[in-house]
């Protein structure tokens, strides 16, 4: 590759999309600490605010993380894995959280009023009281936040009892949900947003600024339609995979609203 630089796009873009081919080509492997901005800025022949502007376009982008005092490295390709339809029988069987494999730092138990996007999904005026649990969860080996949630349950279903708590539930809040109102969890809906991060949210989960995230709002319902439980998730959308596995239609079936994608 030449060190040189051509094209009219600004240098640094220039610069991000060298580096992204090299580590896209092998030539830095997950894992492997980028050369030093010194050694760049000499490779390319431009000055180290430009190195700096073009490594940060890789860090935006989640190609690579910047460790403090130690270097910038070619990010491990690990994601974590969502299979929504298998969560809830999973937990049944063996009893624990949904996200057993994370630590869980419940940051807020009690009564609020329902923001607008969960009163339209529990189909309550907004405003109206709800027992909320906030949540961020950390990976257990290096502590890094990797999921920032909430759930929210009917005032009816959860006010005065242990859901208004800081304490992390014996057993996956549904079944908690499911003890205390008498009904079962038997159908649910997903709503995915892709988006970018707000300023709460980058402080958070440590994303850079411009970062995207993948929020879920996902409302739960009984065989009679009650809504027991809305939650939402939001996830650094570089590190997160959604996997859904369904039976297909041998006949027609036209849904109620189809898909635009």
């Amino acid at each position: 590759m030449t060190s040189g630089l051509g094209g009219f796009a600004p240098k640094y873009q220039q610069i991000a999309e060298a580096l992204r081919r090299d580590i896209q080509e092998g030539r830095y492997q997950p894992g492997e600490r980028l050369p030093a901005e010194t050694a760049l800025a000499e490779r390319f022949k431009v000055s180290l605010p430009t190195i700096r502007q073009a490594v940060g376009v890789l860090r935006s982008q989640g190609i690579v993380e910047s460790k403090h005092g130690i270097g910038t490295f070619v990010r491990q390709d690990h994601r974590l894995e969502r299979r929504s339809r298998c969560r809830y029988g999973r937990a049944r069987s063996d009893g624990k959280l949904l996200t057993s494999h994370l630590r869980h730092d419940i940051v807020f138990a009690g009564t609020e009023q329902a923001p607008a996007r969960i009163a339209e999904a529990m189909g309550i005026s907004e405003g109206t009281e709800v027992i909320t649990r906030r949540r961020v969860l950390y990976d257990k080996e290096t502590n890094t936040p990797e999921e920032i949630g909430a759930s929210y349950i009917p005032a009816d279903i959860a006010r005065g009892t242990f859901l208004e708590k800081r304490d992390v539930v014996p057993k996956a809040l549904f079944l908690c949900v499911e003890d205390l109102s008498g009904k079962r969890y038997h159908h649910a809906r997903d709503q995915w947003i892709a988006r970018s991060a707000t300023p709460e949210e980058i402080v958070t989960l440590g994303l850079p600024q411009g970062g995207h995230v993948m929020h879920v709002i996902h409302t739960a319902r009984a065989e009679d339609d009650t809504v027991l439980e809305v939650s939402e998730s939001i996830w650094p959308a570089d590190r997160v995979t959604i996997i859904d596995e369904y039976l297909i239609d041998q006949e027609a079936n036209v849904p109620d609203v189809p898909s635009q994608i």
